[in-house]
């Protein structure tokens, strides 16, 4: 049995991404370039026991002052990985254990891991590691029913909308790289609009940068109005998923770009093979304005938690009793942050 904390050019992460199902939020390239986004350092904890594999990607952070770091998911859905079943109990315990040894051995006090919606894995076992907290719910779009069957489970606002846009002569365009600056600055004015957080005004050259590390894997949907572009959406393709990664469209009175990008992303990945669309869910997972949207284009349904660890529990508990907060794992996690 092996377990380590590995850096994003080991041969052990692409080895277990090789037999493991998994999706782009597990990629090295993707983890090292949202790392860079909150000055940590890209890693991935891995376990073997020469037959199975287990691979958790992380984003390290320093502790300032203590010399000691912290854990968190990318952003997105990454989760651990296995390419053992579920109900394989005794490897996941051993891979579970394994990686609280190798985090405390590595000086990491905690792990905020958000679980992928759609992966297989033993929530009830992991809970014996850390809390798995429920935020909600996420949508995903089945994409190997008929068009017509998916219209048909599509919310009538949005068809309606969807026909404006259409009426309206609003055009799709796919990959027209060329355009990325263009849609950027319309989704920095929606982030200002809506008082997003500085991480979430990602920028154009990190969006080109993702590009360049995940190829055809990702693409850009540019939707235009007499050829101003108005809206966009960005998204990845992996292993018949596709992913929603961040969107946006200009606010304007009878302008319905937004649910035209969806419908058109849709269709454009079922043509190419792609069997589900990931929209995601609410803020924090929360069942609110963002979620019913999504919720308007199908009524598939996958919960979503994220799970709290504790590997050094007395270096946990100095930092957040300095703080003179509570030692609640379930509630804004790590606390001392």
């Amino acid at each position: 049995m092996t377990a380590a904390l590995v850096g994003p050019a080991a041969r052990e992460w692409k080895e277990a991404l090789h037999r493991t199902r998994h999706d782009t939020y597990h990629l090295p390239g993707y983890v090292t370039l949202d790392a860079a986004l909150c000055s940590g350092t890209p890693a991935a904890f891995w376990y073997t026991d020469g037959s199975r594999q287990f691979l958790l990607p992380l984003i390290l952070r320093e502790i300032t002052g203590t010399g000691l770091k912290d854990a968190l998911s990318p952003y997105g859905y990454p989760g651990p990985v296995s390419d053992a079943m579920p109900g394989d109990r005794d490897f996941w315990e051993r891979a579970c254990t394994a990686m609280l040894g190798t985090l405390r051995g590595e000086g990491v006090v905690t792990a905020f891991v958000r679980m992928h919606p759609l992966l297989p894995a033993p929530l009830d076992l992991l809970r014996r590691f850390g809390p798995m907290v429920h935020h909600g719910e996420t949508v995903s779009m089945d994409l190997t029913v008929s068009l017509d069957e998916m219209w048909k489970q599509t919310r009538s606002d949005h068809r309606n909308h969807i026909n404006r846009a259409r009426r309206a002569g609003t055009e799709v365009v796919f990959d027209d790289w060329d355009r990325l600056g263009e849609w950027v600055d319309v989704y920095h004015d929606n982030m200002r609009r809506v008082g997003a957080s500085d991480y979430y005004f990602f920028t154009r050259e990190h969006l080109a940068a993702m590009h360049d590390a995940m190829g055809d894997r990702m693409h850009l949907a540019v939707a235009l109005e007499d050829g101003e572009v108005v809206g966009g959406n960005t998204f990845f393709e992996h292993d018949g998923i596709a992913t929603g990664y961040v969107s946006s469209t200009r606010r304007a009175p009878r302008r319905y770009a937004d649910e035209m990008l969806y419908d058109e992303v849709r269709r454009w990945c079922k043509a190419r093979g792609d069997t589900m669309f990931h929209l995601g869910g609410g803020k924090g997972g929360a069942r609110d304005s963002l979620f019913s949207y999504k919720a308007g284009f199908s009524p598939r349904e996958h919960p979503f938690h994220t799970w709290r660890i504790v590997a050094d529990r007395p270096a946990y508990e100095e930092l957040v009793l300095a703080l003179g907060r509570e030692t609640d794992e379930t509630g804004t996690f790590p606390p001392y942050r």
